[in-house]
């Protein structure tokens, strides 16, 4: 099984708790059904922080103990690096941490923009398990 965790750096409470379910899914399978954690983030292009795997493993793995693949993308768009991230590693599942944004601001957004949240583009668009955090 191959699981993709989208997560932000530096980490947020949220992106820990999404961390955590990965470790809890990890340490339920059997030895003989092994997991591969790909632990994603997103630079946005628009707001680079030039965030480097490096970076990323130095902060997680301390924390979070479990092999894992970590990759940075850089984007426009969170919810399509997801997709494609999702798509060039043939992922089974991808866990998401729940977006912290207010309803008001939830409800302001999809009346500005026709852009659905992430959770609906990745299950509009990815054939595989979507798992929600928080």
């Amino acid at each position: 099984m191959k699981l993709l965790v989208p997560i932000r750096y530096p980490l947020t409470k949220n992106s820990r708790e999404t961390l955590e379910r990965a470790a809890e899914i990890k340490n339920e399978r059997s030895p003989e059904e092994p997991i591969d954690v790909h632990i994603l983030h997103v630079d946005l292009i628009q707001d680079s922080k030039d965030v480097r795997r490096e970076d990323l493993r130095q902060e997680v793995g301390p924390e979070f103990d479990f092999d894992a693949t970590y990759v940075v993308r850089r984007g426009f768009l969170v919810e399509e690096t997801i997709l494609e991230e999702a798509g060039r590693k043939g992922v089974d599942m991808v866990l998401i941490g729940k977006t912290r944004s207010s309803r008001l601001r939830r409800v302001f957004d999809r009346l500005v923009s026709n852009n659905p949240d992430i959770e609906t583009f990745l299950r509009d668009n990815l054939d595989v398990t979507i798992e929600v955090v928080g």
